[in-house]
């Protein structure tokens, strides 16, 4: 089978969700078939130039990047509020992207594209006029990381959230939802990474194809010896100019810190994550919090972390930050909405905190006992191991070779 993964980005290094879930699905089906990765790249890093084309890692799987430009003008945000694509789509348009994507399609002769969101919307009508020498079009899959409109809709609801910006997300909302829909519509199949979420879109669309693949963590990757008994490092791990994780660290740092701070000042809270906004560099500014910006290596902050806190009110998906976690042995606090979508009992596989008193009491119970820490720790890992990417991978192989298509094999 040769499979194109399309993809709003690349996936190298895999130092964010989007990038781990890309990254470790490719490097899985590369076992399975002949795989091909096509995305946007910022340039960072590289020669001058507007396309790469590289091998990525130990894969051995073709990668063709494509300069992406800049996001957010003010045109776009013009277009996106007054036009038909959100301005969330419009940021991945691009006259060179089309120009590889076609010729991709047309020297490769693809069984299967797996397209990653609705970013690339645009491109859909290129996949599907796709016409190889064997007269037949590749099968089109879409990949939801999250469901998008969702998302804005969470995010215009927050408290956090301003009147402006709670008009604009309205406005994004109704738009993504109405590319969605078309996607639900003219796709062969869908992958989603929760059963919740296959619920969702099974009640908008007639009869559509959807697996769910979860998001899921590299166990032996983050395998470790617990952290020590005077473990003192509440961890929180993500993108830091992502807006759900940034509501997150602001919403801990402000109501649940003070009140850990009164009853246990030796704690640290650690925000471990790349391209921290300026709001979230301030946070290092107030007693007993550290924020690290990008670092190498993540797992050296796990292995000496009392725990993983997830205070998060806002976003979608699942969170790999808790597999990983789990993983690596250390417990999780966790908003309901943090550990969605994740086949996780609450109080066995993790302390659940809806609330900022509830949050300081969980994590308080953490460090006055040890043998709950131990308990948390051996049941995360056990949980963790059914979300192991190998068996995913494996998952989603096999999901595309039960669509109806003669000519895969």
């Amino acid at each position: 089978m040769r499979i194109l993964y399309f993809s709003p980005r690349e996936c190298w290094p895999a130092n964010s969700g989007a990038r781990l879930r890309d990254y470790h699905l490719v490097r899985c089906l590369a076992q399975h078939a002949d795989v091909t990765y096509l995305g946007f790249a910022t340039g960072e890093g590289r020669d001058g130039g507007s396309v790469w084309r590289e091998t990525l890692g130990h894969t051995g799987v073709e990668t063709v990047l494509v300069r992406r430009g800049a996001s957010y003008s003010a045109a776009d945000l013009a277009r996106g509020l007054l036009g038909p694509l959100p301005v969330t789509v419009r940021n991945y348009l691009s006259p060179l992207m089309r120009q590889e994507l076609t010729s991709l399609l047309i020297r490769r002769q693809f069984d299967l594209v797996q397209v990653e969101g609705v970013h690339l919307f645009p491109y859909i009508e290129a996949i599907l006029a796709s016409r190889p020498h064997s007269g037949k079009r590749p099968l089109l899959i879409c990949d939801w990381h999250n469901i998008e409109s969702e998302l804005m809709r969470r995010y215009r609801e927050s408290p956090s959230t301003s009147l402006p910006k709670r008009c604009y997300a309205m406005r994004t909302e109704t738009l993504l939802r109405r590319l969605e829909d078309r996607l639900l519509r003219v796709c062969d199949g869908h992958v989603v990474c929760s059963g919740r979420e296959k619920e969702l879109l099974a009640a908008r669309s007639n009869g559509a194809r959807i697996h769910v693949t979860g998001n899921g963590v590299d166990n032996a990757y983050y395998r470790g010896a617990a952290a020590p008994p005077d473990a003192a490092d509440l961890l929180y791990v993500g993108s830091m100019d992502y807006h759900a994780n940034i509501d997150a660290v602001l919403y801990f740092a402000a109501e649940v810190w003070p009140l850990v701070r009164t009853r246990h000042a030796g704690l640290r809270f650690v925000i471990a994550g790349s391209r921290p906004t300026p709001e979230v560099r301030r946070l290092a500014n107030l007693p007993g919090i550290t924020v690290t910006g990008t670092v190498e290596d993540v797992r050296p902050y796990y292995h000496k972390a009392l725990a993983m806190v997830a205070p998060l009110r806002i976003g979608g998906g699942t969170r790999l930050k808790i597999l990983e976690a789990m993983a690596a042995g250390v417990p999780v606090v966790s908003t309901s909405l943090g550990a969605e979508g994740l086949n996780l009992e609450p109080e066995t596989d993790f302390l659940p905190a809806d609330s900022p008193g509830e949050m300081a009491r969980q994590v308080m119970r953490l460090v006055s006992s040890a043998e709950l820490r131990l308990l948390l720790t051996a049941a995360g890992r056990r949980a963790a191991a059914a979300y192991d990417w190998q068996v995913l991978g494996g998952e989603l192989y096999r999901f595309y070779q039960t669509l109806p298509a003669a000519s895969i094999q």
